[in-house]
């Protein structure tokens, strides 16, 4: 084969590839924009998706905790098998929870819809590269950003105790503690969420994505359970904090800084690796029961 024909050969597999990998999103996408266009465009949209993904991840997790006493298929993934969620601890941290989005995330929602405009929306979905580079990019942009942050909140003790010190509450995590809060954590957390994708330059449906992939992991970070499909089990070499690291950080406040990625941690010193979880025999189980 001469180096021309090669050359059209290699032209035709790459259109061919460009052309494939943006018809895998943009049924999907033509599909959201004839149907549900007007919803899209409104600047309640994020709000509405992000706080409604949050409640049924917590949902999902609390019906777990209540159930794990009874159930020792539930209890053998959790962090701390001697420790029990009670009502109390789910009434205290959904107030927080409740109080933050009445009080702030709620009017800061309508200011938007009132005063910005509707956002337009691009015909064209993103490729399925761009659109996954898109979520591994924020998403190392704003662990990197919370890291700084939490190490600045942890090592400034005014920081600490006027705005971390109501997280660190609860040494046990459990997933309402992901957004037990104070308002400006819950500001900075929600402004570099909104912020990372246009400063990448993202697709809206990027942004999207990348905003409930940010929420599930932040929860999965605070679930308090160690499951064969958690992130630090999928992601290889140890490179995903994690609940085991996250819970730890909790144990001990001074180390394992970042919310996601532990490479920082690993640079700077701060990192910890947790206990593995141990899992109670029978014997235990019937012993504390009795």
């Amino acid at each position: 084969m001469n180096p021309g024909s090669l050359r059209g050969v290699l032209d035709v597999s790459n259109t061919t590839w460009a052309l494939s990998e943006r018809s895998v999103l943009q049924p999907m996408w033509d599909y959201l924009q004839q149907n549900h266009e007007s919803t899209l465009r409104s600047p309640l949209f994020p709000v509405i998706l992000s706080v409604s993904m949050y409640l049924v991840l917590v949902f999902f997790y609390t019906v777990l905790d209540l159930l794990a006493s009874t159930w020792p298929s539930i209890q053998r993934y959790q962090i701390h098998q001697d420790r029990t969620i009670t009502w109390s601890n789910i009434g205290s941290t959904l107030a927080l929870t409740t109080y933050n989005h009445l009080l702030y995330i709620f009017p800061a929602a309508v200011a938007q819809w009132l005063w910005r405009p509707p956002v337009p929306l691009p015909r064209e979905a993103p490729t399925l590269t761009a659109f996954l580079l898109g979520i591994v990019g924020c998403t190392v942009v704003f662990d990197f950003q919370y890291y700084l942050w939490h190490l600045l909140h942890h090592r400034v003790g005014w920081l600490y105790r006027t705005f971390h010190a109501l997280h660190h509450q609860y040494r046990q995590t459990f997933s309402l503690v992901t957004q037990y809060l104070s308002a400006w954590e819950l500001f900075s957390v929600g402004f570099w969420t909104t912020v990372d994708p246009l400063l990448l330059q993202c697709h809206c449906l990027t942004a999207w994505a990348f905003m409930l992939f940010n929420i599930w992991v932040s929860t999965e970070d605070h679930c308090g359970y160690d499951f064969p499909w958690a992130m630090h089990r999928l992601v290889p070499f140890g490179l995903w904090g994690g609940a085991l690291r996250h819970d730890a950080h909790h144990q001990q406040p001074g180390t394992n800084f970042a919310p996601f990625f532990a490479h920082w941690d690993w640079l700077g010193g701060t990192a910890t690796m947790p206990a593995p979880v141990k899992t109670k025999t029978r014997k235990e189980r019937d012993e504390k029961e009795a």
